[in-house]
């Protein structure tokens, strides 16, 4: 075989002539061989080099020959003889290498250019000095530029050219990724190795993206910039797009899309016009050119966000498959931009919608049957039952006017638990409309001083937060009352004065104002011996014991207390009350449970921390998405805060902002320590949550991964209530348990009125997260440990099942409770593997909103109708955005319903 550049006979099979080194025939890189001309490196001082072959420098370098000049100085060929290996060194011109601000340029693009390690960006290796000379080493790429190579061969073909565009993608994305900016990307820096692999060289004008530069200082080359650094409006990530637009137009077309005078002055402004590539090449592929004109768009904001998402859009383009491939973790912006556009057709995005929206009908009539507050008689409002409560003091003689007041729903557990126990029909909780027992109460509490200085005084801490057992009831005049929905009396605390001064004779209390205002006939009951000691001090105290006016089969206990005949103590017992709680010794067994569970935390704690700090010395933790989600966090936690007035209300704001800034540093630390694991073993599921947290709030990958989280989990809640509801009644079982309408610290005082039903919907979102998450990291651990996804999947599966179960068990019928639970786990998980993270927290959230918080009902009677309007418009408001976002804005009236938009190709959108 013969060399087809030198014509010497090539003996052994090889890539390369041992003659003169170029490509042989075969060879990928013979199409983009340098010709013999150009190829060998001078021997002597052509063109007045300052360095002829063989020169040492450094005692290091040995000079191979000049390899060219450019704007920042000579480039020459030499060997490294300590590592032995061929390098490019890279001087300054001797005009200019005694001038500071040319020399401190030189050594920012050492230090910027150090920072990015990519197999296609140039390398740049150190920086030097001989006799007075600076150069910069960095690897010697065995080719050409690509400006000469179209020179030479005018375009390139279109297969060839896209794969050179998907690598000059990665290697600006990985400059992108370390936050450097080229800002002189053109084809004169794109060098081609003898392998026909792309690499971008010179950063000689790079700057850093968060680097504060004066912005009239103009850079670069004029046919190469984009409109906003012709300006000098400064510089982005968008810049280096759109000179990478110029440079994929140049490639596919072989012509150049700005023609500027290289001479000429730079002037601001919009380029001249340029025709679109498809008129120059007439069977180029149309993705290809939709790629161009949006990266050459003159607005920065209309462009491709990075270079990340142009590879993404070219044909073909897998660039996460590619990084997997390669063993590397792929960073979120990669994540982002990979996958399909996931825009829907407006008939598919309206099917979601409307399936969305006829499903709140049977969630709210389940969530009616399954929430305590929908079983109960609530015919009075909170305000209404506030100042009845106010009321009821001011008639037991308490008439001093309250500082600080709050008030609350709260369910009584210990009824609900005596109710399953004792009543297996079918029917058990239809006596919870009676009120009597109640199994939802309202509390009211006073207090002469603001809450948060009670507070204070009795921890040392100031709190924002009220319930009807903290701060606890201590100081003189604290009043607290417990009524039924009814407005009726249960229970009635008050603390009496520390002196009392009065000189009267003890007198006789007036025990049947408390019947009255419990609604009970006194003359029914008959007088006990008190067995109940109150919590505040008392000088008489009563007993009674009958039965409740609608409930006549159910005995109570009445236990009564007062100080100087003012009432002090009222309590209604039942058999499901239990006795006053003593100090004991838990057992060794909980104790040891409690100490495997700190040290397990511990662990957990200390595992965390070497994870994120190892993520971040790697340079693989989403820093930009961690912060946000802890910023959420901390701003969930703070709009829960009851705000105070005066000092206290200070004191309540550094202690709330104390309180909310550890979940808000834990949330950052485990999504620093788990999230690349996730990203690199799973990324697949992180894509439209990359893309949310990348601020790409109108994606429709975004959009559509709402509507499916949103429609799963209306499915699911809808479920889960059959399960309470519907399931048992088949097969003559009991029904479950109530939902005790929310969880405790959401039945605030504000729960039903007022800024509550925004701030509580705010708040649903935290434990959606502590439910999505938890189950991408047991993904995680399933899949590196048993090596198999499908029995990934089936591990957590199990896991969410016993968790589910374990939620019901005792409260309904196990076999019901167990078939639900698994259908119920296999549609969450189905959702988070098929579809990803996204959509998991939202049907987690829905599924929550809709099940266990308050009853969905559109009565305007009811007093929780406020927070179902809120909820309700939270889901549709969801589903809206969703579907505008999927459907990319195209109207649902343009054209049939059952076609696709042929003006809109979802599968080559940038």
């Amino acid at each position: 075989m013969q060399c087809l550049s030198c014509r010497s006979e090539i003996r052994e099979a090889s890539r390369f002539c041992p003659s003169c080194g170029a490509p042989t025939e075969g060879s990928r890189a013979a199409t983009f061989a340098v010709p013999p001309r150009e190829r060998p490196p001078s021997t002597g001082p052509l063109d007045g080099a300052r360095f002829i072959p063989g020169t040492m420098l450094a005692g290091r370098y040995r000079i191979v020959g000049l390899l060219g000049r450019g704007g920042m100085g000579e480039v020459y060929r030499a060997e490294d003889l300590k590592l032995g290996q061929p390098v490019a060194l890279k001087f300054l011109p001797e005009d200019v290498a005694k001038q500071p601000d040319r020399l401190a340029r030189f050594h920012h693009e050492v230090r910027v250019a150090r920072q990015v390690s990519h197999p296609n960006v140039c390398r740049v290796y150190d920086i030097g000095e001989a006799d007075g000379q600076h150069f910069l080493s960095m690897e010697y790429v065995d080719g050409e530029d690509l400006a000469s190579l179209l020179r030479r061969i005018g375009r390139l073909p279109s297969d060839k050219a896209t794969e050179l565009a998907r690598q000059l993608c990665a290697g600006l994305a990985a400059a992108h990724d370390r936050g450097v900016l080229h800002r002189d990307l053109k084809p004169a820096n794109v060098l081609i190795d003898g392998r026909g692999r792309a690499r971008i060289a010179d950063f000689g004008l790079a700057g850093l993206v968060d680097e504060r530069r004066d912005p009239h200082i103009i850079a670069g080359t004029p046919g190469y910039m984009a409109p906003e650094q012709l300006a000098g409006q400064g510089t982005s990530a968008r810049t280096d797009v759109y000179a990478l637009g110029l440079v994929l137009y140049e490639m596919f077309t072989g012509k150049a899309a700005h023609k500027v005078a290289a001479a000429g002055p730079l002037v601001p402004g919009d380029p001249s016009p340029f025709p679109n590539p498809s008129t120059l090449m007439p069977d180029l592929d149309q993705a290809i050119e939709r790629v161009i004109l949006r990266c050459l768009e003159t607005d920065p904001a209309r462009r491709p966000s990075s270079a990340l998402v142009v590879a993404a859009a070219l044909p073909g383009g897998d660039p996460l498959a590619a990084a997997l491939a390669a063993g590397e973790t792929p960073s979120p912006d990669l994540v982002a931009a990979a996958g399909e556009e996931g825009s829907l057709s407006p008939a598919k995005g309206l099917a979601l919608l409307v399936a969305i929206l006829l499903g709140l009908i049977p969630a709210g009539w389940l969530s009616r049957q399954t929430s305590l507050a929908g079983l109960v008689t609530l015919d009075k409002g909170p305000e209404v039952l506030a100042e009845r409560a106010r009321s009821i003091a001011r008639n037991l003689g308490y008439t001093d006017r309250a500082v600080d007041e709050a008030y609350g729903y709260a369910p009584n557990r210990r009824y609900l638990r005596y109710v399953a126990q004792h009543d297996p029909s079918a029917d058990r909780w239809r006596v919870l409309k009676t009120n009597q027992p109640a199994a939802l109460f309202f509390w009211y509490r006073q207090s002469p001083l603001p809450f948060a200085t009670v507070a204070s005084m009795a921890t040392g801490r100031t709190t924002g937060e009220v319930t009807k057992d903290v701060p606890p009831q201590f100081v003189s005049g604290m009043l607290s009352i417990k009524l039924d929905p009814s407005g009726r009396l249960i229970e009635f605390l008050a603390a009496p004065p520390g002196i009392d001064e009065s000189a009267t004779a003890m007198q006789s209390p007036d025990w049947k104002r408390l019947f009255d205002e419990a609604g009970l006939p006194m003359a029914r009951f008959s007088s006990r011996p008190p067995t109940r000691v109150p919590p505040v001090f008392a000088d008489t105290r009563s007993a009674w014991e009958g039965v409740y006016v609608d409930r006549p089969t159910v005995p109570i206990r009445i236990e009564a207390a007062a100080a100087a005949g003012k009432p002090v103590y009222f309590m209604i017992v039942g058999p499901w009350t239990d006795p006053p709680a003593t100090p004991t010794t838990p057992p060794r067994s909980l104790v040891a449970i409690f100490v495997l569970v700190i040290a397990v935390l511990v662990l957990a704690f200390v595992s965390a921390i070497m994870l994120a700090r190892s993520n971040l010395r790697r340079g693989r933790g989403d820093v930009r998405g961690a912060a946000r989600l802890g910023v959420f966090v901390l701003a969930i936690n703070l709009l829960s805060t009851r705000l105070e007035p005066g000092l206290a209300g200070l004191f309540v704001i550094v202690n709330a902002l104390a309180d909310a800034v550890f979940p808000a540093a834990l949330a950052f630390l485990m999504y620093i320590a788990i999230e690349p694991h996730v990203r690199r073993v799973w990324p697949e599921t992180m894509i439209g949550w990359c893309r949310l947290l990348a601020g790409r709030f109108r994606d429709p990958l975004v959009g559509r991964d709402i509507l499916i989280g949103a429609l799963a989990g209306i499915v699911l809640a809808c479920l889960s209530g059959l399960e309470a509801v519907v399931m048992p009644a088949w097969f003559g079982l009991p029904p479950r348990a109530p939902i005790p309408t929310a969880p405790e610290y959401a039945l605030s005082g504000l729960l039903l009125g007022g800024l509550a039903p925004p701030i509580l919907i705010a708040m649903a979102t935290l434990p959606s997260f502590s439910v999505a998450l938890p189950a991408l990291l047991l993904l995680f651990i399933f899949s590196t440990s048993l090596r198999s996804r499908r029995m990934a999947t089936v591990g957590v599966i199990t896991i969410f099942t016993m968790y589910l179960f374990g939620g019901t068990f005792g409260s309904g019928n196990p076999f019901v409770a167990f078939f639900v639970a698994v259908m119920v786990a296999a549609g969450f998980v189905f959702v988070l593997v098929r579809y990803g993270l996204l959509p998991a927290i939202v049907c987690s959230f829905v599924h929550l909103v809709t099940g266990d918080w308050v009853p969905i009902t559109l009565d305007s009677s009811a007093p929780y109708v406020t927070s179902s309007y809120w909820i309700i418009g939270t889901i549709v408001a969801l589903a809206a955005y969703g579907f505008r976002c999927a459907t990319a804005g195209r109207s649902v009236f343009a054209g049939s319903l059952l076609e696709e938009d042929p003006a809109r190709d979802p599968k080559v959108q940038v």
